[in-house]
């Protein structure tokens, strides 16, 4: 009795079939509040040197004032929604391009957060945090892409480094 016990158990057992595995997604999970922090770590002022800040409209900066207290309550939707109006008045607002780059990662967005980057890049200055904080969320960006198997990206995010470890530029000595 027991061998046919063990017998139609081991017939069970080959019918049975393992879970297929989950396809693998486009994007690895990630810490999304990790890679804005090291984003905003890189854009911190240093005193030595030159910082360049564009002038401030005080309705955007009342928009962004709100977009800030909402990512803090963790209201990322209407974090952006509020800079999406602050860009709407100020189209070329490297900071504005900035901020919504950021908030697009912590909603694992990271194309549309290299989208803004690029363009808070390319509107902004060429030196100091401003600077630096767009071209390390393009940095950021590349090393999620090289995570998920693009062979190309780490090499683009160590190009994106460089270029922003120039971003630092000491002011000249004053006599």
């Amino acid at each position: 009795m027991k061998r046919v016990a063990a017998v139609a158990l081991l017939a069970l057992a080959g019918c049975a079939t393992t879970a297929p595995s989950p396809p693998p997604s486009a994007v690895p999970t990630f810490d999304a509040a990790a890679r804005v922090a090291a984003v905003r770590a890189a854009g911190a002022s240093v005193a030595s040197e030159v910082d360049v800040q564009p002038l401030q409209d005080p309705q955007v900066a009342d928009l962004r004032e709100q977009a800030r207290r909402d990512e803090q309550a963790g209201r990322l939707p209407e974090a952006a929604a509020a800079l999406d109006r602050a860009l709407a008045e100020r189209p070329a607002d490297p900071v504005l391009l900035q901020e919504l780059a950021e908030l697009a990662l912590l909603q694992h967005r990271p194309d549309a957060a290299f989208d803004f980057a690029r363009r808070s890049h390319a509107v902004g200055p060429a030196v100091g945090p401003l600077c630096r904080r767009p071209l390390e969320m393009l940095v950021q960006v590349e090393r999620l892409r090289a995570a998920s198997g693009d062979v190309a990206a780490a090499a683009r995010a160590d190009a994106f480094g460089r270029e922003r470890d120039a971003c630092t530029l000491k002011p000249p000595p004053r006599y």
